[in-house]
């Protein structure tokens, strides 16, 4: 009550220069603090901080992951920078003109036991039937989860886009994404997903990939990935593996956090919960003409980074969108390269080693144990975006100040719990 009344005092000044004044007045003292936070973060922390390190890095030592996520992009604050990361795989991608398989390609330089270099371990079983299995399940609605809620739909004169959110009982949000690429085909949109090598021309996150074990056999590829986050949050690491089945010219790829070797270190931090997968095929265009010149692309993304998760889904909200229309771009370049007849990487080599399958198989898939039906109202809080600037900002705030102080978790809960109530404190103003 405070607050409103001197805020009700300071609007009732005569004159707009005067009211602007006590606002800069009011203001600049709580943005001082919040620059002298980060300036003694950065300067000062002792080794005792580290006990309690990361109130936004680690809620839950066991759970992390990138995935429609619940995670963060490069922007001003960690909620809009999951988007990106969630999104970078949580989109689908653009088209080719067949001239793939024509391209020269490097020799594979791993037996064809499907075993790494020591022949310790069988790749195949990194991911199997049961990860085919739960992908058709997804892309049929029969997995037995929550309802979707459609977060979004937009479009370009060549792309088309959607997404819906869910929130499971346990672990992060879900995420669910349905791209339509004009004049594009199933295969290049798989290699372009794929192809490691060429990614960093569009996701800026992505600062390292390396193929650690491969197989040429079924193609199952076990690789390390480091993104990079904002100045206040740490580095993620991910230890992937992936598989691509095929069924005619639809393709079932999957790429999720697998158990590993590989040691374990501060920094990055190691991300285990993820899953993003997605299912490609072509699709009548738009244009009307019947041809199947377009592909679809449904993604399904979740993973748990150590952020917040109603933070993650507030950024996610926020930058999707803004995230979606940079890949295409990207994909277009990829076309274009793809197109000249350039040599293919050793990812995209890989992406077009599949397992192949028959719908047979695809429909004994198909009885589950129960429906989960899409829900096609956009979800209430998009419906008034305006409702969430207050709670935006107070929340992204909190966040860098946590951040910077860096005093364990008790300081970190008490901020956090007073930015929301100050945020509840906007909604019904």
């Amino acid at each position: 009550m405070a607050l409103i009344s001197i805020l009700s005092e300071i609007l009732q000044r005569p004159t707009i220069g005067g009211v602007l004044g006590e606002l800069m007045l009011f203001v600049a003292p709580v943005w001082i603090a919040v620059l002298v936070g980060v300036l003694v973060g950065w300067a000062w922390k002792p080794k005792w901080a580290n006990l309690g390190k990361d109130f936004l890095d680690c809620p839950k030592e066991n759970s992390s992951t990138s995935l429609m996520p619940s995670c963060l992009s490069r922007s001003s604050f960690p909620s809009l920078n999951s988007t990106k990361l969630q999104l970078t795989s949580f989109i689908s991608s653009v088209a080719n003109d067949g001239a793939e398989k024509e391209a020269s390609v490097a020799p594979p330089t791993t037996s064809s036991d499907c075993s790494s270099s020591h022949g310790e371990r069988n790749l195949s079983g990194l991911v199997g039937d049961d990860d085919l299995e739960h992908i058709c399940r997804l892309v049929e609605v029969t997995d037995g989860g929550p309802a979707w809620i459609q977060m979004m739909d937009r479009s370009t004169p060549t792309m088309g886009y959607q997404a819906w959110r869910r929130d499971p009982e346990t672990g992060p949000p879900q995420y669910r994404s349905r791209t339509v690429f004009e004049d594009a085909t199933p295969e290049l949109v798989r290699d372009f997903f794929w192809d490691d090598s060429f990614r960093p021309k569009w996701d800026d996150m992505l600062i390292q990939a390396t193929t650690l074990e491969e197989c040429p056999t079924t193609g199952t590829m076990l690789v390390q990935w480091v993104r990079k986050f904002p100045f206040f949050c740490s580095d993620r690491e991910y230890i992937i593996g992936r598989r691509i089945w095929e069924s005619g010219r639809m393709y079932y790829c999957v790429t999720k956090g697998v158990p590993n070797s590989v040691p374990r270190r501060n920094k990055p931090r190691r991300v285990d919960l993820y899953y993003s997968s997605w299912c490609i095929r072509a699709v009548e265009s738009k244009k009307g003409d019947g041809q199947l010149s377009a592909c679809e692309v449904l993604l399904f993304h979740y993973e748990d980074m150590g952020i917040p998760w109603e933070i993650a889904k507030l950024g996610v909200r926020q930058g999707m969108w803004g995230a979606v229309k940079k890949i295409e771009p990207g994909m277009r370049a990829y076309q274009k390269q793809r197109s000249s007849g350039s040599q293919l990487s050793r990812c995209a080599f890989m992406a077009q080693i599949n397992t192949k399958i028959s719908m047979d198989y695809l429909r004994s898939l198909e009885s589950t144990v129960s429906n989960s039906s899409e829900i096609e109202c956009c979800d209430s809080s998009e419906q008034h975006p305006g409702r969430n600037i207050p709670k935006l900002l107070v929340i992204g705030g909190a966040v860098v100040l946590a951040c910077s102080l860096d005093r364990g978790l008790l300081t970190k809960a008490v901020i956090f719990g007073v930015a929301r109530r100050f945020a509840k404190m906007g909604r019904k103003l």
